[in-house]
């Protein structure tokens, strides 16, 4: 009973895509929210695959490489529904938990970490990053 989170990455501005596929026959995708303020920068999400143990962290990192953002969001969306906010943290903040989800901030390597702890099948949506 494992998860795995694969990515397949395509670069349109500050777009990169993730899809992750949680066993059996649930499907997580992750991308990014292409957001004007970060359209000329350069985004990138790792790792490229991941497996996930039942009971473990889910762990997506959203990193800027030619920009300090100051604010990192995640939000959710559901197959043919809107976005949902999940999460804004803050350089200052460090880390940042609401239930099973959690962020941390790390602005020495800009970088935003987002964590589900034990994911399950209702967990199964796109995930999306916005930096500024």
């Amino acid at each position: 009973n494992g998860f795995l989170i694969e990515e397949t990455e395509s670069t349109c501005q500050a777009t990169v895509g993730k899809k992750m596929e949680l066993f059996p026959g649930v499907i997580l995708v992750i991308l990014w929210l292409p957001v004007d303020w970060v359209s000329s920068q350069k985004m990138e999400q790792s790792p490229q695959s991941l497996n996930i143990q039942e009971g473990e962290k889910a762990i997506l990192t959203c990193n800027c490489t030619q920009f300090s953002p100051v604010v990192f969001q995640w939000y959710r969306q559901d197959p043919g529904r809107g976005l949902v906010f999940l999460l804004l943290i803050r350089e200052n903040e460090g880390k940042k938990q609401i239930g099973r989800l959690m962020a941390t901030f790390d602005k020495t390597i800009k970088q935003s970490s987002f964590y589900i702890t034990e994911p399950q099948p209702a967990d199964s949506a796109t995930y999306l990053c916005a930096a500024d």
